[in-house]
């Protein structure tokens, strides 16, 4: 690339990035999946949106030179490469091991009867599923098989931490379907890419290059774990931290992406393999995984996501039928499948529907899937634009449906209900009547009720038993008649006001809390909740060093992350 071309390159990427990280964190705040926002960034900023209003713009930003175009392709490589090693490292293969025949039938028919499915219709109905006129009807026929077969890890272990399920038996069992279906399903896709790889097969068969992967993934699932967890230590011992750890992570996983590549399989499978062997040792950090998964997913996989807008223009490819029946075929599939394990296992038919509804969820797995399809020559872009949409459907509707199917509730978290509104960065009262009154006054005009309504039936609560939990924090709280949802107001003390605690400290912190007068149970989630995040005294002293409420809420959503991490 030349001066010029350099400097739209740096342009582009950061006005991709810039687009991308917006629409996601908007996504999320909305609770949809932040591939759904990265995903709108680019359809906003490629030909569907801003080629049509502003086609010079568009040209201008993205032009179609061979530099940039080659810049282009080798950062998204590079992200989509270092996405999967990432999500190689979330598979844990002792959770396969400790559940045992459950999840191998599970995993089995989840995966056997949506490939089957998908590889009748695409082989006897090539056209009507959206086969490029160049494809083989075979390869076509498994393509299609898998991307029905595969299942989204990263999205079912976010819908279980959000229902509470993730330590339960069942979101256990959930996970290791989904790390045998992240392991088969990317392993018979990075073979049929490996069938297409013209220029692999010039240097060797197609038996071999299949042979090969095999015994490249059984390589990295025993001797390459075994030499990756004796050498952490080494590293960690020698080697600035993170540093040294992250550093080996990415070489490892790029060396590994190379030679995947050189056999004629796809880069992505040796990233992944390289992830499972790294994420199982026991010598990785929790904060070391924490900082890569970071890196990688809010960086790299974001302008990956949102680059896919720039290749197609989403309207003029958009069928209703084709969407519409993918939709079906891969949903009954699922469904079906867990239906018939379910049987043999002796689950409930309430547990089958909330297993199917969990592994239907394709995410961004199903997408990275599609392109690689949409690269190879596999699909046409009706296809791509259709398996796009089904990964993102079944994502956004795979918790709702758990959730209904088990008459689940999600538990109630304090930081749903907190507002800007509410927040005190510094009360004035020096005692716990008059905390009480100025944290009443600043949620009143949000729940609608009197000031002096609230702070009369808080009160009255205070009395019949103190609310200071002890760690400098401190709950009052009332049920209000009336009331039909809950709300909280956070108030911060320098000088500290007594609530008898147990530990005899005054408090700092001090959260009202109201909730409807006939939900016992909300109210106990609640303080629940809010006891668990202010039982680390390091949580506590970062509280009490902000100073706005978007410091506070930035505070409280890093340690809910890390938590869950």
């Amino acid at each position: 690339m030349d001066h010029s071309e350099l400097t739209t390159f740096f342009l582009a990427l950061g006005v991709l990035l810039l687009a991308a990280r917006v629409f996601g964190e908007l996504a999320r705040s909305m609770n949809f999946p932040a591939v759904l926002g990265e995903l709108m960034a680019g359809i906003l900023l490629g030909p569907t949106i801003l080629g049509a209003l502003s086609p010079d713009l568009f040209s201008a930003l993205f032009p179609e030179s061979e530099g940039f175009q080659i810049g282009l392709q080798a950062v998204t490589s590079l992200g989509i490469t270092l996405f999967l090693m990432v999500a190689g490292i979330e598979v844990d293969l002792s959770t396969i091991l400790r559940q045992g025949r459950a999840s191998m039938v599970i995993s089995t028919f989840g995966m056997l009867i949506p490939f089957a499915i998908g590889f009748l219709c695409a082989y006897f109905f090539p056209v009507t599923f959206g086969a490029h006129e160049s494809a083989n009807p075979v390869y076509f026929a498994l393509f299609l098989g898998t991307a029905l077969s595969i299942t989204a890890l990263p999205v079912i272990a976010k819908i279980l931490i959000d229902l509470n399920m993730y330590r339960s038996d069942l979101g256990m069992i959930l996970i290791s379907v989904a790390v045998i279906n992240d392991l088969v399903g990317w392993l018979l896709f990075a073979v049929i890419l490996g069938l297409l790889h013209t220029t692999a097969a010039q240097s060797m068969s197609i038996g071999m290059t299949i042979g090969m992967t095999i015994g490249f993934t059984l390589l990295m699932l025993t001797l390459g774990r075994f030499l990756v967890n004796a050498a952490l230590p080494r590293i960690q011992a020698y080697t600035s931290w993170p540093g040294g750890v992250l550093g080996f992570a990415v070489i490892g996983g790029l060396l590994a992406a190379s030679f995947t590549e050189w056999i004629g399989i796809h880069s992505i499978l040796g990233a992944f393999m390289f992830g499972v062997a790294l994420g199982d040792s026991k010598h990785l950090r929790e904060k070391t995984r924490h900082i890569l998964d970071h890196f990688i997913s809010f960086i790299f996989a974001p302008l990956f996501f949102a680059s896919i807008g720039l290749r197609i223009n989403i309207l003029d490819n958009f069928n209703p039928f084709l969407i519409v029946l993918v939709l079906v075929i891969a949903t009954v599939g699922k469904l079906l499948g867990s239906h018939i394990a379910c049987k043999i296992i002796g689950f409930t038919k309430r547990d089958s529907l909330t297993i199917g509804m969990a592994t239907n969820a394709r995410g961004a797995m199903e997408i990275i899937l599609a392109l690689l399809a949409l690269e190879a020559g596999l699909i046409q872009e009706e296809m791509f634009v259709a398996l796009i949409i089904m990964a993102i459907v079944t994502s956004i509707v795979a918790g709702p449906l758990m959730q209904r199917v088990m008459r689940h509730k999600r538990p109630p978290r304090l930081i749903d209900f907190l507002s800007s509104r509410s927040y005190i960065a510094n009360l004035d009262g020096l005692d716990k009547d008059e905390v009480i009154r100025e944290l009443s006054q600043s949620i009143a005009p949000i729940v609608g009720f009197e000031a002096s309504t609230i702070e009369h039936a808080v009160i009255e609560r205070e009395r019949s038993m103190a609310t200071g939990i002890g760690n400098k924090v401190a709950i009052p709280h009332a049920r209000i008649e009336g009331l039909t949802t809950p709300a909280i107001a956070l108030g911060i003390t320098r000088q500290g006001v007594d609530f008898d605690a147990p530990d005899g400290v005054p408090a700092n912190v001090i959260l009202l809390v109201l909730t409807p007068r006939d939900d016992f149970q909300l109210q106990l989630q609640l303080l629940a909740d809010i006891a668990r995040t202010f039982r680390n005294e390091k949580t506590l002293d970062r509280i009490l060093q902000t100073s706005s409420f978007v410091e506070l809420l930035g505070m409280l959503r890093s340690e809910e992350t890390q938590g869950t991490s």
